[in-house]
């Protein structure tokens, strides 16, 4: 699995994931230019660095996220996330075109939630989702 995973982000690194992530840290260095908005250039770098290498990586909700991410949420979609979001949609369409591109599409297709609002997600290897399935948490507890 992990030699699949290699050889779709090789592919998706080459079509596609490179230019993403140029978007998304044009986004970055934006927002770290006024400093107010530096939290949403530290999210920024963080989804530039998930669109560069998607696969064997999958989002998962962090159920501690307050009203802050709410806020910020919806500060990322009017300025940044509409247009990434955007990107992800006609990069996505683009790519199914192909059979070979299918599952880049579908890669690309599985970043739109987090291109629109980032706060409220984490990103964790798909190793950790499934021990996290089997014992509860990310790893056996403890007692």
């Amino acid at each position: 699995m992990r030699l699949l995973n290699l050889v779709l982000n090789i592919v998706w690194l080459v079509f596609a994931g490179f230019w993403m992530a140029v978007g998304y840290a044009a986004a970055g260095i934006l927002c770290f230019i006024f400093i107010v908005t530096i939290p949403l250039g530290v999210a920024a770098f963080r989804m530039a660095n998930y669109s560069f290498w998607p696969f064997g990586r999958t989002l998962v909700p962090t159920h501690d996220a307050g009203a802050g991410a709410g806020a910020l949420n919806i500060v990322w979609i009017v300025f940044f996330g509409w247009w990434l979001a955007l990107g992800h949609i006609l990069t996505g369409i683009s790519l199914c075109l192909t059979v070979i591109g299918i599952p880049m599409g579908i890669a690309s297709f599985k970043m739109v939630p987090v291109s629109l609002v980032p706060y409220g997600k984490e990103i964790v290897p798909t190793r950790q989702v499934a021990a996290r399935q089997t014992w509860g948490s990310y790893g056996p507890s403890v007692r």
